[in-house]
C-alpha cells in the first residue's frame, strides 16, 4: 500500500449558541472561522480524513499539497514513525512548529485513518484501546452570555446529562474580578458536584491569574486551562506553586519538545496534547507516554472532540474530552455519523480508523476557495 494523493481544502463555519438569537461569527472565537480539511488516497483507494484549525490556514494548504506530499509520495502510510523521520530530516530539521506541525497533523490523523480502515479497528483500538468511552465535559460559558444567560445555560448542559462543564475566562473587559463572579455564578447554579474548569486560552498576566486564583480557590475547580501568555512554562511552574486549582496546558503546542517543556518545568498537573496541532496521534502519544512516567493525566484542550476521543480513550492516562460546542457542530456537519455523549460520556465508534463517514454535500458547501 502507498501513499499516491493528498488533497487538502478550507472550510468556513458559524455556530448557534443555546440562548442567544442568530449565529456567532466564527465556531470558538471570532478568528476561528476557517479549519483546513484533508484526503489521503492510497494505491488501494483508501481515503483517509484529517483536520487542523484556523492558524495560518491557506499556509497549511500549500504545505501539504506542495511540500508534504512530494516527500511522502510512495511511502506505506503504515510506515508512520518513518514517515515522521522522514519529514523531519527534509522539511523541519530545527523542530519548528506553526504551519508544518499543522499540516502533519492533518496528514498524521488521515494516516491512521487508514491504518485502522485497512486493519478493521478503530484509531483508539490502534493506540492501546484502553477504554470504550470517554468522559466529556461541554465548553459552553462563551463571552456573548450576560450573568443571567451564563447560569441558565450551565443548568440547561447539566440538564442535558453533563457532569462537567467549562468557561471561558480573561475576555470580559472588566477584567478578572468579573471573571470570579461569573465563575462563582456558574458553581452556585451546577452545585457542588459537577466538574467546573476554566479557560484563560493563554491570555493573563502572571499576576492577574495569581489574583484570579486567590479569589476562587473555593470553588473547587478541576482545572485551569492555559492561565498564562504564550505558556510560559516558568511562570506557569510559579503559578502553581502559589495555588491549590490544578492547572492545565498543551493544546496548541506543536511537538513533543513544546509539551515536554511544561512537564520538565513542573508548569502543569493536567497535559493537554491535541491531535489536530501537536503532529497527530504519532506525537501526542509520544506526549501521552511521556505524561505517564510523571503520574500525569492527559486531558483534550482545544476542542475538536471526534478526534481527539481516539487518544483519550487508546492511552491509559487519558481523561476527559473537550465536547466545544462549535467544533462539535462542524463534526456534526462534515460527518454523517458523528458520535455524540450520553450522560456525559463518548463511547468509541467501533467502526474502523476515525469511524467516521464525510457527507460529500456538506464539504461542498462549506468550503472555501483559496
Amino acid at each position: 500500500m502507498k501513499i499516491k494523493d493528498i488533497r487538502a481544502s478550507l472550510h468556513g463555519f458559524s455556530i448557534e449558541i443555546p440562548l442567544l438569537h442568530g449565529k456567532v461569527k466564527g465556531y470558538g472565537r471570532e478568528e476561528q472561522t476557517h479549519f483546513v480539511f484533508c484526503e489521503v488516497e492510497t494505491d488501494e483507494g483508501i481515503v483517509g480524513y484529517g483536520l487542523t484549525g484556523h492558524f495560518l490556514a491557506q499556509s497549511v494548504i500549500v504545505a501539504l499539497e506542495k511540500h508534504v506530499l512530494p516527500v511522502v509520495r510512495d511511502m506505506d502510510p503504515r510506515d508512520i514513525e518513518l514517515i515522521h523521520k522522514t519529514i523531519w530530516a527534509k522539511l523541519n530539521p530545527r523542530a519548528m512548529t506553526g504551519t508544518i506541525s499543522m499540516a502533519l497533523s492533518c496528514l498524521d490523523i488521515a494516516l491512521w485513518d487508514i491504518q485502522g480502515k485497512k486493519e478493521g479497528r478503530s484509531i483508539a483500538a490502534l493506540l492501546g484501546n484502553a477504554r470504550k468511552e470517554v468522559p466529556a465535559y461541554i465548553t459552553f460559558g462563551f463571552p456573548q452570555y450576560d450573568r443571567d444567560q451564563l447560569a441558565e445555560a450551565a443548568k440547561l448542559h447539566v440538564g442535558n446529562g453533563f457532569k462537567a462543564l467549562k468557561s471561558v475566562v480573561a475576555v470580559d473587559k472588566k477584567g478578572w474580578r468579573e471573571d470570579a463572579i461569573r465563575t462563582r455564578l456558574i458553581r452556585e447554579a451546577i452545585g457542588p458536584d459537577i466538574d467546573l474548569m476554566i479557560d484563560a486560552n493563554y491570555l493573563f498576566s502572571p499576576v492577574e491569574a495569581k489574583m484570579l486564583c486567590r479569589e476562587i480557590e473555593n470553588l473547587n475547580l478541576t482545572w485551569f486551562e492555559e492561565p498564562l501568555q504564550q505558556n510560559d512554562a516558568r511562570a506557569l511552574a510559579d503559578l502553581r506553586q502559589s495555588t491549590k486549582i490544578p492547572l492545565a496546558a498543551g493544546q496548541m503546542e506543536g511537538h513533543r519538545w513544546r509539551l515536554r517543556e511544561l512537564v520538565h518545568n513542573h508548569a502543569v498537573d493536567i497535559l493537554q496534547p491535541n491531535v489536530t496541532y501537536c503532529g497527530g496521534y504519532t506525537e501526542a502519544r509520544k506526549a501521552a507516554h511521556l505524561a505517564q512516567t510523571y503520574n500525569m493525566p492527559i486531558a483534550n484542550g482545544g476542542g475538536w472532540p471526534i478526534f481527539n476521543m481516539h487518544l483519550m480513550a487508546g492511552m491509559m492516562n487519558g481523561w476527559f474530552v473537550e465536547w466545544h460546542l462549535g467544533m462539535v457542530a462542524v463534526g456534526e456537519t462534515l460527518f454523517t455519523d458523528a458520535p455524540k455523549p450520553v450522560g456525559g460520556m463518548l463511547t468509541i465508534p467501533e467502526r474502523p480508523g476515525l469511524g467516521l463517514t464525510l457527507d460529500r454535500d456538506a464539504w461542498r458547501d462549506t468550503r472555501v476557495a483559496v
